[in-house]
């Protein structure tokens, strides 16, 4: 048994830590209404060059992404019409149309339809309309928005005939899948904010304290560093830590345990999410060996991300870093039981994915988490969790990975 603990865990009350945390926003400020017409305008020249007519963007995040106009989806059908060549439009219910347009960044006109019309038929008459029209020779190619619920399509389709609908994926997902200058900007400082509030959780840990304590004080510290509160939070102690999304009951803090906290925030519409995992109290040598192979691979995945490379050859990475330690092979347990990472930007989980069933070739712009947790059930589990970017010349991360078991938010001076 080693006798060395972690640096940096444990020491503060929760007052005092969050009286060392501070508003972190400054001059921050959302996407603009140049930059929401830019993504316009870059969707509709791809849209061109594939071939497709037309798009529904659903309300959420895909028509707050293209428009910036926020509006949640719900039961009834709101979203945005964008077609290949000319200028947008929405659809909404006509009481809701006072609150859309006040909620609007890029306008457009409003087609709207009462409580007991069909939203479906106003979709196909409004593509007519803008000059898509039916043609069952060769049929228009419109993208259904693929967050749209299976009703929306359900609604249309009977109603499309000389029309062929297609996922629009293939258009949402090339766009919001390169980030801006801008929105890395925004990302790297939600990602600050949370490395910040990772410290001052692992700042206040003692012998009793539960994981619902420190859920709650991590709500606390995200508000006091300018977010809302925690856009998610998974606090994890002992065995527990075996599961990457945790388990359905609380846990009380004891020396000797594995601790893991995975959360993030959400600010101007873009997402934190950061995973720090460490030991409160002694350190065993099984705690030390796992911890650095759950960094080794992070940082083979991290190496193997360059321009151009697919997605899957990042995973393969991080797979054969594992396997090299005695975890695996592939999703077997003890090891890696998911894929080592995820696109994010406005939703947690984008595209694309670091899956071996992804061949996407890594491009710039584009934005991922690195984590390929080690799961042992009935021991604990260890995950990193940093995110990295693709600039011109390769990957750069977000939030430096921990720096060691010993010192996990070192190096301390």
């Amino acid at each position: 048994m080693s006798t060395m603990n972690a640096l940096n865990i444990g020491g503060k009350t929760m007052d005092e830590a969050l009286a060392a945390l501070s508003d972190m926003t400054g001059g921050m400020a959302p996407i603009g209404q140049q930059e929401h017409e830019e993504r316009i305008a870059r969707a509709q020249a791809f849209m061109v060059e594939q071939g497709i007519c037309a798009v529904l963007l659903n309300a959420g995040t895909n028509m707050r992404y293209f428009t910036g106009t926020k509006w949640y989806a719900s039961e009834r059908m709101v979203g945005a019409i964008l077609p290949a060549v000319g200028a947008l439009e929405y659809i909404a219910p006509v009481f809701e149309e006072g609150s859309l347009t006040d909620f609007m960044l890029v306008k457009g006109k409003v087609n709207c339809w009462e409580e007991h019309e069909s939203p479906y038929q106003l979709f196909i008459d409004v593509l007519g309309r803008m000059g898509v029209k039916p043609d069952p020779a060769r049929p228009p190619r419109i993208g259904i928005c693929e967050s749209a619920a299976f009703f929306i399509a359900d609604g249309i389709a009977p109603l499309a005939a000389g029309y062929a609908l297609e996922n629009a994926k293939s258009v949402t997902a090339f766009c919001r899948a390169r980030k801006s200058p801008a929105e890395i900007a925004l990302m790297q400082r939600v990602k600050d904010m949370t490395l910040e509030v990772h410290k001052a959780a692992a700042s206040i840990l003692h012998e009793g304290i539960t994981t619902v304590e420190v859920s709650d004080f991590i709500a606390r510290a995200h508000r006091k560093v300018g977010a809302p509160g925690s856009y998610f939070c998974i606090v994890l102690f002992g065995e527990a830590t075996a599961y990457p999304h945790g388990v359905s009951y609380a846990q009380t803090l004891k020396a000797g345990d594995v601790v893991l906290i995975d959360t993030g925030c959400q600010v101007h519409g873009y997402i934190s999410d950061i995973t720090r995992t460490y030991v409160f109290g002694e350190i065993s040598e099984r705690q030390r060996f796992v911890w650095n192979a759950e960094k080794a691979a992070q940082l083979a995945a991290f190496g193997a991300a360059q321009l151009g490379v697919p997605c899957r050859e990042v995973d393969a990475a991080a797979r054969a870093s594992l396997e090299s330690n005695g975890f695996g092979p592939g999703y077997k347990l003890p090891g890696l039981p998911h894929r080592t990472g995820h696109g994010i930007g406005m939703d947690i989980h984008e595209w694309p994915y670091l899956v071996g069933s992804d061949s996407t070739p890594l491009a710039v712009g584009m934005c991922f988490s690195n984590e390929p947790m080690i799961c042992i059930p009935g021991e604990f589990g260890v995950r990193h969790e940093d995110h990295f970017y693709m600039t011109a010349t390769g990957p750069k991360w977000f939030t430096e990975p921990a720096h060691s078991i010993d010192d996990p938010f070192g190096p301390s001076r």
